[in-house]
């Protein structure tokens, strides 16, 4: 059993003069409580911002390497030269010509 000195050391411990005393204590607690749930709720909503655009960047990067693939097979020269015909443009058969620069040319 609990003596009786017990309970009257936890009466004088908490007392109203003990407890007007500790307010400014008990404020800082409740302040830190708020910022602490404060900053949770931050940290959520910022990886969640972080999937959203990761998700965003896996799509970006997807279309990115659809466009860069048909980009390089319309760049073979079959394709562009199926492209041109229709405006008239043949593909030459003949070798090119070199022009050499008489100015630059060291003998």
């Amino acid at each position: 059993m609990i003596n009786k000195e017990q309970k009257l050391d936890l009466k004088k411990w908490f007392n109203y003069q003990w407890i007007v005393r500790n307010v400014p204590f008990f404020l800082f607690l409740s302040m830190l409580a708020v910022l602490y749930i404060a900053n949770g709720h931050y940290a959520d909503n910022t990886v969640r911002d972080i999937n959203v655009m990761n998700k965003l960047l896996k799509e970006q990067e997807y279309e990115y390497k659809t466009l860069s693939g048909k980009l390089m097979y319309q760049n073979r020269q079959t394709e562009m030269s199926k492209a041109v015909e229709s405006i008239g443009l043949m593909e030459s058969v003949e070798k090119p010509v070199l022009i050499k620069d008489s100015t630059t040319e060291k003998n």
